[in-house]
């Protein structure tokens, strides 16, 4: 395994899932674990040191409201942890509409750093998770380049019947 994919709950599924999504399309292997960093903290001590036992190499981790999620990780481990805040919309809190998890993840204090995506963009999460892996993988470093270039070559397509239109 790769990548460990967390979500605090079950509500986050349908947000998250697109991670798992990007990362199986690059042939990249991942488990996936719900564990609330509020509720369950010494599971999800336990469940980072069982990860990074395995070999994860990179952990993506969707939280909304206040979402310490990502922070409670980047806490615990040395590995890289990439945050998605997510937009809670049906609470009983009051949503800001992502905005509390987005502030509460980029204002991570000093040494626990967490790379955090746009609201609900679990989609560019894992295409961020995919290009440190690059880095080491010569694999997926060629099917990110094929992927670049096919959505480069897409979008000048489409320019181009734009403007011919």
């Amino acid at each position: 395994m790769k990548v460990a994919i967390f979500f605090g709950s079950i509500s986050d599924k349908s947000i998250m899932k697109i991670t798992a999504e990007v990362l199986h399309k690059f042939n990249i292997s991942y488990k996936s674990y719900v564990i609330s960093a509020h509720r369950l903290p010494d599971i999800l001590s336990n469940t980072i040191k069982k990860i990074e036992s395995e070999g994860t190499e990179v952990i993506i981790a969707g939280a909304g409201l206040s979402a310490h999620l990502p922070g409670f990780i980047s806490s615990k481990t040395i590995l890289p942890v990439i945050g998605i805040p997510i937009h809670c919309s049906n609470n009983n809190y009051g949503s800001l509409g992502g905005i509390d998890a987005l502030i509460s993840m980029v204002q991570m204090p000093k040494d626990v750093p967490v790379a955090t995506v746009g609201i609900n963009n679990s989609y560019n999460a894992a295409l961020f998770a995919i290009h440190i892996l690059a880095i080491k993988y010569k694999n997926i470093r060629k099917l990110l380049i094929e992927f670049k270039m096919k959505n480069k070559e897409k979008f000048i397509t489409e320019i181009k019947q734009h403007l011919l239109s």
